[in-house]
């Protein structure tokens, strides 16, 4: 890639980055407010931005975004055990640009998830219908079951679960070890992550999958939590009718047409 397809390439996700962190972050959707939530992109085999620390989704400017490398960040994801004043070291470190602010303390877990295939984009927010959900008893049902079928299309056959994890280099860690499982098991990439007492990550090739998913997940959270309140727990739909659903193929073109 010469340096000028590469600026092109840099300027262009960091233009649908911030787009994404903005729609994201819009107070009326109640899924990150002040610094919550963080976003990434990525722009080569080598580099991805993200979210700085501090910075706020809706609002969110070039200088609030920070260039790392891939490299600097997944060898923490190894370490058994480091300080915080260590991770903070290393964040630091991994900045292309010295003078760049410093990334969320999330970017662990943004550099390993951008290494997924098909993954060029990532949305961390904490919507509240969602947190009601992780915060309470149902919060691993939540995420095994579907009951409709565009939380399907949009979040896939079923959600990865992350028991709570302090945020920060131990959640990274965690993150990987439930991908790692769900893959094994499923055959294929996560689209969406609950984070236990935390929140929501959603996963995509474009910001438009990263983002129909974040609404739609917050959607069948309302769905879920109403249902809950009027009968005890929602009626699911059954593996089979998920499989169904997930392999047909007019759902596969819908996916296609909607960016997903």
């Amino acid at each position: 890639m010469t340096a000028r397809v590469a600026a092109v390439a840099q300027t262009d996700s960091l233009s649908r980055l911030l787009e994404l962190s903005h729609q994201l972050g819009r107070e009326e959707r109640k899924f990150a407010i002040l610094g919550e939530g963080n976003t990434s992109a990525r722009i080569s085999a080598d580099t991805f931005i993200v979210k700085a620390s501090g910075s706020n989704l809706a609002t969110l400017a070039p200088t609030g975004v920070t260039e790392c490398r891939f490299a600097d960040l997944a060898a923490l994801l190894a370490k058994k055990s480091l300080s915080d004043v260590a991770i903070d070291e290393a964040l630091f470190a991994a900045r292309v640009d010295p003078q760049a602010k410093k990334p969320s303390v999330e970017a662990v877990f943004h550099a390993y998830l951008l290494t997924l295939p098909g993954v060029n984009f990532v949305g961390h927010t904490h919507p509240v219908a969602v947190n009601q959900l992780l915060c309470s008893k149902f919060a691993r049902t939540f995420a095994k079951r579907r009951t409709f079928p565009d939380e399907i299309v949009c979040c896939g056959v079923e959600s990865v679960f992350v028991p709570y994890t302090d945020p920060g280099l131990k959640l990274a860690q965690a993150i990987q070890r439930a991908v790692v499982a769900y893959i094994k098991r499923v055959a294929r990439a996560p689209r969406v992550i609950l984070l236990e007492n935390h929140g929501f990550i959603a996963l995509g090739a474009t910001p438009e999958a990263v983002l129909a998913a974040t609404l739609m997940g917050a959607k069948a959270a309302e769905i879920f939590v109403g249902a809950a309140a009027i009968g005890g727990q929602p009626r699911f739909l059954s593996p089979a009718q998920v499989a169904r659903i997930a392999g047909r193929p007019d759902e596969h073109y819908r996916q296609k047409a909607l960016g997903l």
